[in-house]
């Protein structure tokens, strides 16, 4: 602050009282910069967080070289930008996001994956906001992919930005070896500078950006193991084994990702068993029940008919026994019917199914 000389002094104390009660009043004019130093001073005086680091690196070097320059200023100047500031918010009725790569972001979920593609492709622009807030988010399968073909340094970054537990479980699934030289490794990140892991982490970004846009969401053990659940044993049974001769991994693969009546005892929790019987029509199910004479289906019947109340189940005994014989295709349609809705009960998160790797019998 400038000190004022003796002339200065002796100046301002003749100029009469209510003159310079006057002259306090009147707000400094400043620019746009120094306007926004003093609404953020005023922010964060008041204990707001105030997401800085969003905007561009450029602006936030101004506004921190502004308030360096700023000093003091008077009551009657901040009371005048404040005026002003709460003027332009108040008038505001819609803001839109900056740029391409702003709307896309904006529109992220809400747009098909091929047509964000295309548009970030034909206008140059990369995805937009933190690298690593995209990383993190990322499926399990593409940061294996990302680890297994990167440096060990550069993948002790990445672990070291993961959460916790998803930086384990990812740990878990690499190879003992690989595991420990980036476990060692993230030891000696400690002098990483942050703009060394900005940029790795818009270069291991810009991979997951250039991964070409799927067509199907699941693989293809998974679609094929959802049309098997839906058809006939005999057609089922046929396609497995013609499978086997062709490619016996992936038949084997599509085996686990099946769920059929049979694997009800080995995925369903029997405490599970009076939630999915309610969903089920009783003459449905005293089809499925009656229809299940194979050993392995019986095996499913009888599992059900045991951890249901008693009281039911002896009636839906008598009925099986006044139903007599049932035809092969009215049973496979009954079982199809019960395994769809334990699929239903399983989507929405009312029951949760055994996995085959956990249990020996499956």
């Amino acid at each position: 602050m400038t000190t004022l000389t003796p002339v200065s002094k002796i100046q301002i104390a003749k100029v009469p009282a209510e003159t310079q009660e006057a002259a306090k009043l009147v707000p400094r004019k400043l620019g746009r910069r120094a306007k926004a130093a003093v609404v953020v001073r005023l922010l964060l005086n008041e204990g707001a967080d105030i997401p800085l680091e969003a905007l561009p690196d450029d602006l936030q070097a101004h506004l921190t070289e502004q308030m360096g320059a700023m000093g003091l200023v008077d009551r009657a100047t901040l009371a005048s930008v404040i005026e002003e500031f709460s003027d332009e918010l108040a008038s505001v009725g819609l803001s839109f996001p900056k740029g391409l790569a702003g709307a896309l972001s904006a529109l992220d979920g809400k747009l098909s994956p091929q047509t964000a593609a295309r548009l970030r492709k034909e206008a140059g622009v990369r995805q937009s906001g933190d690298p690593w807030a995209r990383i993190r988010s990322a499926d399990l399968d593409d940061l294996l992919e990302i680890v297994e073909a990167e440096s060990t340094e550069i993948a002790a970054v990445m672990l070291s930005k993961l959460d916790v537990g998803k930086a384990a479980e990812l740990l878990g699934r690499l190879p003992g070896p690989k595991a420990r030289r980036i476990t060692y490794a993230v030891s000696q990140t400690e002098e990483v500078t942050p703009e060394a892991v900005d940029r790795i982490g818009l270069s291991l970004a810009s991979q997951l950006d250039m991964r070409p846009i799927l067509a199907f969401e699941d693989g293809p053990v998974q679609r094929v193991g959802a049309i098997l659940n839906c058809s006939a044993a005999a057609t089922r049974d046929d396609v497995l084994d013609g499978l086997d001769e062709t490619d016996s991994s992936f038949a084997d693969a599509v085996r686990k990702a099946i769920f059929t009546f049979a694997h009800i005892p080995h995925r369903v929790l029997t405490r599970d068993v009076p939630r999915v019987v309610r969903d089920i029509d009783q003459a449905v199910l005293v089809t499925a029940l009656a229809g299940s004479t194979e050993e392995e289906d019986k095996a499913a019947a009888d599992f059900v008919l045991s951890n249901m109340s008693s009281r039911l189940a002896e009636s839906l005994r008598e009925e099986m026994a006044e139903r007599g014989k049932v035809k092969l295709k009215d049973a496979d349609a009954a079982r199809t019917a019960i395994v769809a809705a334990i699929r239903t009960l399983e989507t929405a998160g009312d029951l949760t199914l055994i996995v085959p790797e956990d249990d020996d019998e499956a």
